[in-house]
Parts: structure tokens; C-alpha cells; sequence
């Protein structure tokens, strides 16, 4: 075997020697994807929340109290004017404002005084039915049901819809607040009228009131004199 030979087999064998002590490198791991209809839990129940809001008790609603094992302190109680009831051997405790599962909870926790782990469950008897409010340049302004998921344009198309004088740009919702008073939200229904697109539309909550204010020339119309006045007045003025 000449020289060039045994270098040309050196070099092989030391080529082969290093691949030989080389690792394979791991594949590089593939991104997760996020499986098909999977949700964050703590949104979803947001979401839930937000849609199937449970019905608050208000002045006035009566209910039945049912302790097991208890009958003594089975009773009719109401809601007064102060946001309280009262107890048999309790006495006054607040509940205006709250949901079933949380008034079980509050009389859970009186009774807990006298009764040892109380079994308490209640049922309503007369309550105020949910209901809206439309008020102002609307066809038929009065007090509604909320029998339903509804929106503000929804719920002025129940009203009789838009009267002729109406500004839809500055639509007022009105939301009563637990603390009282209320909170004001303007909505641009003549926008999304136009736009065809209602996912701005606001959603109606018990007791909201929508007030439709009058457009301003309907306002000084009376003064103006009436002929010739197309010439000069367009659709987009109103």
C-alpha cells in the first residue's frame, strides 16, 4: 500500500471515529396547539355569569323560609322598605339585594347562633317581575316586561320604535346601581342602525330605563315657516 492510500485511510477512519462520538440532537419540540373548543375556565364562567345573572331580591318580595328538622321557625317573611326581614328569634337581618343562594347563605349564619349546622332552604312567593323602562321620543313609552335577553334597539322596537322627532345618536340607558342612583350610557343607535352591525348594542338588565331625547330642528321646527323648506333641510339633519 503506497503512502496515499494509508493517509486516505487515516482520514476515514478518523472521519468515521468523530461522527461515531456525536450525539443526535433532540428534535426540537413542536409548539403546542390549543385543542379544538378548549376555553379558559375562568372566562367561560364569566361569560355564564354575565348571561344568566340570578334574579335579586327587592323591597317588597316575599318568601317562605323552610328550616329542616325545625318547623318552629318555618315562616312568611318580606322584604320592607329598609332592604331587611325579620326572624323568628332573630330578629332583623338585610337581605335587599341579594340572590337566593346568598339569602340562604345570610340565614344560614343566624340561625348558626341557636341551631346547630341548619338546614335552610327558601322559595320565593310574590316578587317584582323584571321590567325596562322606555321613556321619551319613542311610540309607546311605558313600563315593559323583560321576559328575555334583549337589547336597547330591541327593546325600542317593543316600544313602537322611534318616533319622527327622535335623536337616535344620543339614546340614554339608564342602570339603576345597588349603592343608588344610577349610571348613565350613551349609546349612537342612528350609527349602528346604519352600520348594520349590532355588537356594540347594549343589553338590557331589570330596571334600566332607555330615554330617547328630541332631535333639535324638531325643537324649532314650529318656528320656522313651512314652505319650501325640502329645498333646504336634508335626511341627514335629523
Amino acid at each position: 500500500m503506497n503512502y496515499f492510500a494509508s493517509a486516505c485511510l487515516g482520514f476515514l477512519a478518523v472521519a468515521g471515529l468523530g461522527a461515531a462520538g456525536q450525539q443526535p440532537s433532540a428534535p426540537a419540540s413542536a409548539p403546542v396547539q390549543p385543542v379544538a373548543g378548549a376555553t379558559n375556565s375562568g372566562s367561560a364562567n364569566v361569560g355564564l355569569h354575565e348571561r344568566y345573572e340570578r334574579y335579586r331580591l327587592r323591597k317588597g318580595d316575599t318568601f317562605e323560609v323552610d328550616i329542616a328538622f325545625s318547623p318552629e321557625f318555618n315562616q312568611s317573611v318580606a322584604v320592607q322598605p329598609d332592604g331587611f326581614v325579620t326572624l323568628k328569634e332573630i330578629g332583623s337581618v338585610h337581605v335587599e339585594g341579594q340572590s337566593i343562594p346568598e339569602v340562604i347563605a345570610t340565614l344560614k349564619m343566624a340561625y348558626s347562633g341557636i341551631l346547630r349546622d341548619p338546614v335552610v332552604s327558601i322559595s320565593l312567593k310574590d316578587f317584582e317581575k323584571p321590567y325596562f323602562i322606555a321613556s321619551g321620543e319613542v311610540g309607546r313609552p311605558g313600563k315593559y316586561d323583560l321576559r328575555s335577553n334583549l337589547t336597547v334597539t330591541e327593546a325600542v322596537a317593543i316600544a313602537g320604535g322611534f318616533s319622527e322627532k327622535a335623536k337616535h345618536s344620543q339614546v340614554v340607558l339608564f342602570r339603576p346601581l345597588q349603592t343608588g342612583g344610577y349610571e348613565a350610557k350613551l349609546l349612537n343607535a342612528k350609527k349602528l342602525l346604519a352600520s348594520r352591525n349590532l355588537s356594540e348594542d347594549l343589553q338590557l338588565q331589570p330596571g334600566d330605563m332607555i330615554y330617547v331625547p328630541q332631535n333639535h330642528m324638531s325643537k324649532i321646527k314650529p318656528f320656522l315657516p313651512t314652505t319650501s323648506m325640502g329645498a333646504f333641510l336634508g335626511p341627514g339633519v335629523f
